[in-house]
């Protein structure tokens, strides 16, 4: 085996040994090494086996869900002994964007990388839940894919006797904000139009250095946090990535705040949203620009502290929340709900190829899981970053209602993160401090609080 080189993390290890120009080749020619096409096409398809035992995800057995116990994803609850809930879930489950680690890629500027596997699982996960705020920005109300429950799998038994209830859905209270009730109107089919914006923001994130969410912009906007290719990057990295990678893009009508020390100041996000657009085919005359706001905070010390588990849980109730990018120690996932005493989430450790979107038809299905996959809270690493969307000024004042009575439901315990009125930022300056992302995102409980100084808070304090 090659030795590992000197100042190599061990992800660009890895990726070198796999992913080098010589170890796999364009189908249909001769590799560098002067291989035969047979002999490439082996190569890869070993590496892909190679890749799917080592991150573990396709032989996983499926988790299994509690029928009698609401299910939340994303704000709506779903009873999975009724057949109308079980479908609703399973089609909404698969509407989510799944973005995965991706190889034979362009190879990534200043670097000899074209893949990710082994180092960009959180880039993933935030291009994930960057996605979901893209999907509520653009798309109808309550869409979802038109072929979505064709590809849906899971162990789900259902109780042929029980129709579909609307009352089955309220076992769980989830304040609405914006999106209609989800029930029938899941099952409904969506127009052409609904299917051409979904093919078109899955285009975005597909890794080609022109595409404004893919890959190769992500890792050049990270550049400026002092981040290469086949580097580890923490939660509140890559929300600022996302930042970055949104401003830079044409969606004029479409902000990202990146709270700073667990603080959202509302006087910055007012002046973001409020600020003069330029002309465009949807920023014309608009007078609020869209929010995407993303909190890091870090829920603990080494291991989650139990109680913030039912503020997460409150907090994944909310129809504006759009996940959390996290996951399990030097595992990045993204949240999409929960059940009883475990999250719901979407696994980016998965090897794809990367897709050819050149043609008008390029298949969808490798953007969207198969089958929803759970976790106990108390495996959860308490490093991560909570999203939220709101579409208008009306939405953010009723998101920092529902988020501030979510966080302080319990007064004797610290909130996550708490609101504040007036401004951090300068004028100029867009308040996203490139070096001050680092300062404390760290929160404990009164009996952990003595102890905070023993432990680092910067966003690798916990390589995810």
């Amino acid at each position: 085996m090659n030795p590992v080189r000197p100042g190599d993390s061990p992800a660009q290890s890895h990726a070198s040994l796999l992913y080098s120009p010589g170890s796999m080749g364009s189908a249909g020619a001769r590799d560098d090494s002067g291989e035969p096409e047979d002999r490439v096409k082996i190569k890869s398809k070993l590496v892909s086996a190679w890749n799917s035992v080592k991150y573990g995800w396709t032989f996983k057995s499926k988790s299994r869900f509690n029928k009698r116990s609401p299910v939340v994803l994303l704000g709506q609850p779903y009873l999975l002994s009724y057949s109308g809930d079980r479908e609703a879930f399973r089609r909404a489950f698969s509407s989510l964007f799944w973005l995965t680690y991706r190889k034979s890629f362009p190879q990534l500027a200043g670097s000899t990388l074209t893949s990710d596997c082994g180092w960009g699982c959180m880039l993933r996960s935030g291009q994930m839940l960057l996605a979901q705020g893209l999907v509520l920005h653009l798309l109808p109300q309550g869409w979802t894919w038109s072929a979505s429950h064709h590809t849906t799998k899971d162990d789900l038994e259902v109780l042929p006797s029980q129709p579909f209830s609307s009352t089955s859905v309220a076992a769980v209270e989830a304040p609405r904000v914006r999106r209609k009730s989800l029930g029938s109107s899941l099952l409904e089919g969506d127009g052409s139009g609904s299917e051409a914006t979904h093919r078109l923001v899955v285009s975005w994130f597909v890794d080609q250095p022109e595409q404004p969410f893919g890959l190769h912009q992500l890792v050049e906007m990270g550049k400026s946090l002092g981040k290469q290719a086949g580097d580890w990057y923490g939660p509140a990295t890559a929300a600022h990535i996302i930042r970055k990678a949104v401003a830079a893009s044409d969606l004029s009508d479409l902000v990202v705040y990146v709270a700073q020390d667990c603080t959202v100041f509302k006087g910055d996000i007012v002046r973001l949203c409020e600020r003069p657009q330029p002309e465009g085919p949807r920023g014309r005359g608009a007078p609020w620009r869209s929010l995407i706001l993303m909190v890091p905070v870090r829920l603990g010390g080494d291991a989650l502290n139990p109680a913030y588990t039912e503020s997460v849980k409150r907090l994944l109730r909310l129809e504006c929340c759009i996940g959390i990018i996290g996951g399990r120690p030097k595992h990045s996932l993204y949240f999409v709900g929960f059940q009883d005493e475990q999250l719901v989430y979407l696994d980016p450790h998965y090897s794809q190829s990367t897709v050819e979107i050149s043609q008008e038809d390029f298949p969808l299905e490798s953007f969207h899981c198969k089958a929803a996959r759970k976790m106990a809270f108390s495996r959860m690493d308490p490093s991560c970053a909570v999203g939220f969307y709101a579409r208008s000024q009306q939405d953010f004042e009723t998101l920092c209602v529902l988020v501030s009575a979510a966080l302080n439901a319990e007064k004797d315990k610290y909130p996550m993160f708490t609101f504040v009125e007036g401004q951090r930022m300068e004028e100029g300056d867009d308040g996203q401090s490139e070096k001050s992302f680092f300062s404390d995102v760290c929160i404990f409980s009164q009996r952990k609080a003595s102890s905070a100084s023993q432990s680092s808070s910067t966003d690798e304090f916990v390589l995810l």
